[in-house]
């Protein structure tokens, strides 16, 4: 939903024509918002002075729905009426509503922050208030962002300064801290999938190891009431399934997309984007070194960049704060993607962008999540070691339930496609030790036995659950691109949730084959050994240039016994 604060200028930013376009859509009347949404996190008050103790009750259980369906976040514009008229407050009024809003937020154990203010026209004031509350379950409200980007874009030095809190010298010494092998540090190129965390506290001040002296992942983690969670992906087209991989299996809320001033849009940024865009996660665009060359070039070629995958949305120059705030409250519903320009050495910018991911929306609600929580766990295994005398650990994503430590699973798919009993030793997440682990979150997982010939793919399930491997599968599917067409035969690298596989198309339902820009049913087959997949699941495939995306509607499980 639109914040008031969208209103700004149609010409204020010369870069970008596209944001008079995005203006003057959204702009029918400066003087008011669409009218107050019946779902979601937006609540608009007129004003809120002396309520009775009835009401404040009422104030009170209508700030906890709204928290809930923020997944922990409300937005509350003070000074709005229901319509949307921005009607606006006396100062004194606006500090006393302001005062009863921290008032319900104490009730519940949030806290509240004033994003903006707004003087209008007949001289009184809207305000724009971010209300937080932690959930019970949790120590913070997580969100999980890929970053993408173009090998030598700048990735990993961006990460390595906005989670160490030192900007880089020039030469690269800020990434140092996130490559994980001895070929990366002397490629320079990220080959893996690494995890870094960045946090905020109630103040929204960033909190990351320069926060305090030797401050440690786990006093970061208790010390945030947000923590954002990177996913620092591979930028070169050698390790591109390993990106996929990870933009697939782990599900992430938001993506960032990191584009280098130097060179502009090129290279793997197309490929990366598209992928973005087909599995529907929203994204922003992050362009960096612009202490080396100015944006202009790249900000004029962004337009047609966008367009070129499909996107049909339009860019927004973030230029301060207020742009931020529009930033953030449209980035799951509306079609704006963010543009920051940052210097990892020079540091011009990266407030705008730490701001900006200070009030980034979370992606499910409470009320989503709990109704995850409620069903038999299901445990994605990304990635699997042993390490040393601690025994089999497996990293990965919790799609659905819980898993605390000794419960009683099961893993599989085997060769033969079915599942083996195992019990859970330990958790980790964000490298602090825990005792559990809910749907959402990312964790590694410590076995009590090892089991050989794990791979990734796999999955952990509730022992009590009935379950079985697939070869064959049925998708509705769309092809985004294929130079003649797709016939049965046809072989292709299929990505569903974690699962990595090659898969030959058996049989299409319709026609004799399928072209680009065309939907049909088809019939696969995994060619190597049997996975755990459902109905419903998203799926991405590409061999070459060619690629689609489509949605299982049915599974095959092979006739075996637990």
């Amino acid at each position: 939903m639109d914040s008031f604060f969208s209103l700004f200028d149609p010409g204020s930013c010369s870069d970008c024509s596209n944001n008079q376009e995005f203006a003057l859509d959204n702009m029918n009347n400066q003087n008011a918002l669409p009218p107050e949404p019946q779902l979601g996190n937006v609540e608009y008050k007129l004003k809120i002075v002396n309520p009775t103790k009835q009401r404040f009750e009422h104030l009170v259980t209508q700030l906890k729905w709204r928290l809930r369906e923020g997944n922990g976040e409300a937005i509350y514009e003070i000074g709005v009426e229901d319509s949307g008229i921005l009607t606006g407050l006396s100062k004194r009024d606006m500090n006393a509503s302001l005062q009863t809003l921290q008032q319900m937020a104490i009730k519940l154990g949030a806290t509240t922050t004033i994003l903006r203010e707004r003087i209008l026209d007949n001289g009184r004031s809207v305000a724009e208030v971010l209300v937080r509350k932690i959930p019970d379950d949790q120590n913070n409200i997580e969100i999980r962002v890929a970053v993408l980007g173009n090998a030598d874009a700048g990735k990993s030095t961006l990460l390595g300064v906005l989670t160490q809190g030192s900007l880089d010298n020039g030469r690269g010494r800020a990434r140092l801290n996130m490559f994980r092998h001895l070929h990366e540090i002397q490629s320079g190129r990220t080959s893996s999938i690494s995890h870094e965390i960045l946090g905020f506290n109630s103040q929204g001040q960033a909190i990351n190891y320069s926060y305090s002296e030797l401050i440690t992942a786990e006093e970061i983690c208790d010390s945030s009431t947000k923590l954002v969670t990177f996913l620092d992906l591979a930028g070169h087209k050698k390790y591109l399934r390993t990106t996929i991989q990870g933009l697939s299996g782990y599900s992430p809320h938001h993506a960032m997309l990191v584009i280098s001033s130097t060179a502009g849009a090129v290279g793997m940024a197309h490929e990366h984007l598209a992928i973005v865009v087909a599995l529907n996660v929203p994204f922003f665009i992050v362009i960096t070194k612009i202490d080396l060359v100015q944006p202009t070039s790249t900000l004029q070629n962004l337009e047609s960049f966008l367009k070129q995958v499909g996107s049909r949305r339009v860019p927004l120059i973030i230029k301060n704060e207020d742009d931020v705030i529009t930033a953030g409250a449209n980035q799951l519903t509306e079609n704006v993607v963010p543009i920051f320009c940052v210097s990892s050495v020079s540091g011009e910018g990266l407030e705008l962008l730490l701001k900006f991911l200070h009030v980034l929306p979370p992606g499910v609600s409470i009320k989503e999540k709990e109704r995850l929580e409620q069903e038999s766990p299901e445990f994605h295994i990304d990635e699997n070691f042993k390490a040393g005398d601690v025994g089999q650990v497996l990293g990965g994503l919790l799609t659905k339930g819980v898993i605390t430590e000794g419960t009683k699973m099961q893993i599989g798919p085997m060769k033969n496609g079915s599942f083996q009993n195992i019990a859970v030793k330990s958790i980790h997440r964000n490298r602090v030790p825990c005792r559990m682990v809910r749907a959402g979150q990312s964790a590694a997982v410590c076995l009590d036995t090892y089991i050989p010939g794990l791979r990734n793919g796999m999955v952990l399930l509730s022992a009590d659950q009935s379950a079985k491997g697939c070869m064959f599968f049925q998708a509705s599917v769309s092809v985004l691109f294929h130079a003649t067409a797709i016939y049965p035969g046809f072989q292709t690298t299929v990505h569903i949730g974690n699962v990595r596989q090659t898969a030959v198309v058996i049989g299409i339902c319709s026609s004799k084959c399928i072209h680009t820009n065309e939907r049909d049913s088809v019939l696969f087959k995994f060619k190597l050994h049997p996975e755990y997949v459902s109905v419903g699941q998203r799926l991405l495939f590409r061999e070459g240039s060619a690629k689609g995306i489509g949605e299982i509607t049915q599974v095959f499980p092979l006739n075996t016994t637990n």
